[in-house]
């Protein structure tokens, strides 16, 4: 993708303790939340997505290829973790960032 810069998105939890007390419910929601990020994986929009282990509490990160914050943000509103209610996000832009070859 021609113009594109690298986002940093970031799932918010609802609790710290999310990913050992879901509910069915929110089980269901992030099932398909992984799929969701595994189509965009596919499809060469996200590099990298997964849970982080912070001591503080998991969130969810992704590094996403596009072209501006908006495109990004656009991705996250149609999340199926944060179309559930069960999650929020944010985005953050990637100064400089060094993609392997």
């Amino acid at each position: 993708m021609s113009d594109a810069q690298f986002f940093v998105y970031k799932l918010i939890s609802p609790r710290p303790t999310f990913p050992m007390d879901m509910t069915d419910a929110e089980r269901a929601a992030m099932g398909a939340h992984g799929a969701y990020w595994r189509e965009l994986l596919d499809a060469r929009r996200a590099v990298v997505y997964g849970p982080v282990m912070d001591p503080a509490g998991v969130w969810g990160l992704a590094v996403v290829e596009a072209r501006s914050a908006d495109e990004v943000r656009a991705i996250g509103g149609a999340d199926p973790a944060v179309t559930s209610g069960v999650a929020s996000f944010d985005v953050f832009p990637m100064m400089n960032a060094t993609v392997r070859a």
